[in-house]
């Protein structure tokens, strides 16, 4: 079973081009840091991977119209080995992971909030003590981090 499951972040903006020929197909291209379980030395420095991804046709463009450097995404598909001849006649080995499914992995408000610090958005306020009418209240401004309007 080839099976690949990658939480991350994006490096850069996903790099789409388009197949040549009567049905043109769109392919983006993109690279994910994803963090280490552990630890590299002992001054608690956090490590990762850069993870290089390839989607194809609707998930390109999905990539293309949402996705943008520093985005936390989760991508689920599968690991694909290749080879090529480069320029100086040298044969260059590649690993890619073929997106087969993509998904936000953490709310808009959150993601703005960690491409414009450089650090993690703070936790939402925890809602109230329920209101006499049996519902809870929900704090101002938590607005767009519910999953729904």
């Amino acid at each position: 079973m080839n099976k690949v499951i990658l939480m991350g972040r994006l490096t850069r903006d996903p790099e789409v081009r388009y197949s040549a020929g009567e049905n043109s197909t769109a392919v983006a291209r993109y690279t994910l840091a994803v963090d280490r379980r552990f630890r590299r030395n002992n001054d608690g420095e956090q490590t990762a991977d850069f993870i290089g991804c390839v989607a194809f046709g609707r998930s390109a463009e999905f990539a293309e119209k949402y996705f943008r450097q520093g985005l936390k995404v989760i991508v689920t598909g599968r690991i694909q080995t290749g080879s090529y001849t480069n320029k100086d006649g040298q044969r260059v080995y590649t690993t890619d992971v073929v997106v087969e499914d993509q998904e936000f992995a953490e709310s808009k408000a959150a993601s703005e909030s960690h491409m414009n610090s450089g650090f993690q958005a703070a936790p939402a306020p925890a809602p109230s003590a329920p209101a006499g009418d049996g519902f809870m209240n929900i704090p101002d401004g938590i607005d767009e981090e519910l999953p729904f309007n």
